[in-house]
């Protein structure tokens, strides 16, 4: 039943663009990165771009393998006549049935946003009324190496000690690819940038309190274990300028206009209904 729910919801909600990247194929049928996108996104509420780099890259591959075997389970279904099948056509009507009204709301809904307009005028005054929400916190790229003890930790960081610069990041990562267990290893133990509070706070205090090209001299424990720490570029915080911030505040002043307008319409439509309830 959940298979044919997101087969079918799929198929109404999902729209692929010939440019999307491929990031699979299961027997001639690709799955592409639009569609995962579509499902990370949803998965997340909206808030995929603002995890760190490797859950994104976790939560990613887990979509990709899941979308790998619903294929298959479809494929295999298909060749065993499920799709012929009285259970499988009532069940198709009845899904059908009850998400026809909600895509036509969600059409209904997407063409009222769509003619929603908001000036420059509008985003301007926004970005003036509320320059707190404007501040870019600190950023910083690094890497890790995570192992299980402190002693292994130690050993790593005397062995470090002594190089600077390129000899430094060089035998950073060449030890990371070795040694680390997080799931980084493989690249050098490279976190990509993140932001103040987005690690666990043994994690953040020790890497936004270090200097650029250098490593932790001490092991940093967390709830997974040891680090060491190597900080490859430091962004300052800053305002972000109105340019920045434009299609996040049109974005935002457009979902509040939609809103009232909304609310208008359905007042509206409910006025000129005749509803009845039935009391029991």
């Amino acid at each position: 039943m959940k298979l044919v729910v997101k087969t079918i919801l799929a198929a109404a909600l999902i729209s692929v663009s010939a440019s999307a990247t491929v990031l699979a194929t299961v027997n001639g049928k690709t799955i592409t990165s639009e569609e995962v996108n579509a499902v990370l996104m949803e998965g997340t509420q909206g808030r995929f771009t603002t995890l760190p780099k490797e859950k994104q890259e976790e939560l990613q591959k887990r979509v990709i393998d899941g979308m790998v075997m619903q294929e298959l389970v479809y494929e295999a279904a298909k060749k065993d006549g499920v799709l012929n099948s009285p259970e499988y056509k009532k069940q198709f009507d009845d899904i059908v049935k009850r998400i026809e009204k909600q895509l036509a709301a969600k059409v209904w809904q997407e063409k009222l946003l769509d003619g929603i307009k908001v000036s420059d005028k509008e985003i301007k005054a926004y970005y003036d009324a509320h320059p707190e929400e404007f501040i870019q916190k600190e950023k910083v790229h690094a890497r890790h190496i995570l192992v299980k003890t402190e002693a292994e930790a130690g050993k790593i960081i005397d062995e470090l000690k002594g190089l600077h610069g390129e000899k430094l990041k060089a035998k950073f990562i060449e030890e990371a690819k070795a040694k680390s267990t997080g799931p980084s290893g493989p690249k050098g133990g490279d976190l990509g940038f993140f932001s103040q509070g987005q690690m666990v706070p043994e994690f953040n205090d020790a890497v936004f309190n270090m200097k650029v090209g250098s490593i932790t001299t001490k092991p940093v424990k967390t709830q997974f274990g040891y680090h060491i720490i190597y900080l490859e570029e430091k962004q300052a915080g800053k305002k972000a300028t109105l340019a920045e911030a434009k299609p996040f505040i049109e974005q935002r002043l457009k979902q509040e206009k939609f809103q009232k307008e909304m609310e208008a319409k359905m007042k509206s439509l409910k006025d000129s209904a005749k509803i009845t309830y039935n009391n029991k």
